[in-house]
Formats: structure tokens, sequence, C-alpha cells
């Protein structure tokens, strides 16, 4: 019974997580008048949202009185700081008007799949290939193309900003899986962990900014969205030390779907049988993905063959 709650609250808050972004992605189509906390350029308001993470985790670590992490971890916070938020936002931003949004949603959709290639290496457990887990990504992937078309580079603008996402996809892969092998199992507290990687990426964030003179004209306040927004990253630093980093990559599959079933239920559009089959595919591959145990590495598993 124990051991049911322990894996159904990860999935919860996973869940929970994945229909946060999903209102988020939605909120123009169904609050039109919702800024959104536009009054911020994006580097800036991406390190702003940081920054105030770094701070609300700064403040129960001290209360804590958390042991500050050796350089090992220090470092993996940085790394993970960088792949994470960092490079994603420099590799993403530049290249926003010469890519559609379906094509960025479907490249992300290779998250899991890139996640699977990097765990056995950069992850927290050497786990034996699977098959099936590769099986269940690709699937996913292919549903996703069925819903979102992905649109082929046609002038060097767009092969950038082509390149420049699926880059990102690789550097969020491979900082979930050192994220997860940072956190595990109780090498670092999560506050302190979360505090040093948001604070590292927020003055990253915000040195380019400056640097690219891309600064507010005025202070922006911390509306509904952004609040969901800074719970939504307190929820996935959450994760990093509850979940294995492809388990938690399947946001990136789970998000599209949800907002594809909020925005069936809202705004009821017309929806073609292959959509229906694409949105099938990818609860079935995310599904797999998300509630299959992993299996033991081989080494124990001979261990625990008595023939």
């Amino acid at each position: 019974m124990q051991q049911n709650k322990q894996t159904f609250a990860p999935v919860a808050v996973l869940l929970f997580l994945c229909l946060l972004w999903a209102a988020d992605s939605l909120r123009f189509d169904l609050f039109p008048r919702s800024s959104g906390g536009a009054i911020l350029p994006p580097l800036v308001g991406e390190a702003a949202l940081l920054g105030f993470l770094s701070i609300l985790a700064a403040i129960p670590a001290a209360i804590r009185k958390s042991h500050w992490p050796q350089k090992a971890t220090l470092a993996q916070a940085m790394l993970v700081g960088l792949g994470l938020f960092v490079f994603p936002a420099l590799l993403i931003e530049p290249g926003n008007s010469w890519i559609t949004g379906y094509t960025r949603i479907a490249l992300f959709s290779l998250t899991p799949l890139l996640t699977i290639v990097f765990d056995p290496y950069l992850g927290a457990t050497e786990k034996m290939e699977q098959p099936a887990e590769f099986l269940a990504a690709i699937v996913a992937i292919a549903g996703t193309l069925l819903v979102f078309p992905m649109e082929v580079p046609h002038s060097t603008a767009s092969f950038l900003a082509f390149s420049g996402v699926l880059a990102a996809s690789a550097s969020i892969a491979a900082a979930n899986c050192l994220a997860v092998r940072a956190c595990q199992p109780d090498a670092v507290s999560l506050f302190t962990f979360s505090g040093i990687t948001a604070g590292f990426a927020a003055c990253c964030l915000g040195g380019v900014s400056l640097v690219l003179g891309k600064t507010p004209a005025a202070a922006a306040s911390l509306d509904l969205w952004a609040m969901l927004r800074l719970s939504s990253l307190a929820l996935l630093f959450w994760l990093m030390k509850h979940m294995s980093a492809v388990r938690i990559s399947t946001r990136f599959l789970i998000t599209p779907l949800l907002a594809n079933l909020a925005g069936l239920a809202f705004l009821r559009p017309h929806v073609p049988l292959q959509g229906w089959f694409g949105l099938g595919l990818i609860a079935l591959g995310a599904g797999w993905l998300l509630f299959v145990p992993d299996q033991l590495p081989q080494e124990n598993r001979n261990l625990l063959r008595l023939d």
C-alpha cells in the first residue's frame, strides 16, 4: 500500500504540472484579455521568474540550515541550470519567427527518446537497454507528428531555427538526467539544489539580457499566470527527487495532449480521424513510459536468479 502511494504521488504531480502548462499554452484562446505577463521581454521574464524561485528556495534552505553542496554537486546544479533553462531560451527565442509552433511541439516530442539515450550515461542508475521504451517513445513521436504537422526548413534562417529547437530538446534531455542524478538519493537538499540551479540560470539569462539591451521598461506584477509558471517550476524540481528522468521527460508528450483535449472540450473544433489516431498514439506511448516499471540492470537481475 505504501509503495502504491509512493508511485501515485509523483505521477499525480507530473499530470498536474502538465495541466498547468497546458492551461498556460491555451490562456490566449480561453482568456483573450489575459496579458500573460507580456510587460517583460522573454529572457528578462524567465530570469525574473527563476530569480524569484531561487529566493523562495533559499528561505527554507536557510531555516533548515542545509549544508552547502560539494563541488561536484554544485557543478551539476549549474550544468542543470544551463541545460534546462539557459541554453533552451537562447536557442529558441531568436528563431521564433522562423519556425511554427507545431514544429516546435513536434521537435520537443523527441525529448523522451533523447532522454532514454542519455540516461544510461548521465542518469542516476545504469539501466539495461529497454527496446520497449524506444518503441513507446517512437509511437508517441509518430502520434505527435499526426496531430502537429512539422514544417520542413525552407531557408537558411528556418534551418537554423529548426536546429536550435532540436539542440534545445537535446539540452533539456541531458539536463533531466543530470538533475535526477544530482538529487538522488539524498546527496543534497532539494531546496539548496533548486535555489542554486534557478539562481545560476537567472543570473546567466539576466546577464545575456543586459548585453543584448533587453531590459524591462517597467516592473512586472506577479499575476496569476506568473504564479502558475512559478508553481510549475517548483513542481518540476520536486519531481527530480521522486521520479526517473525518462518519466519526467514525458511532460513534453502529456502537455500538448492535455492542451488538445482541453481545446476540444472548450473550443470544440473539428478534428479529423488522423488527429484522433495521433492523440491515441501519444497517450499510448506516454502511458507506457510513465506507468510501466523500469527493468533492473542485468547484473542485479542475474543475482536474483536462483537457478
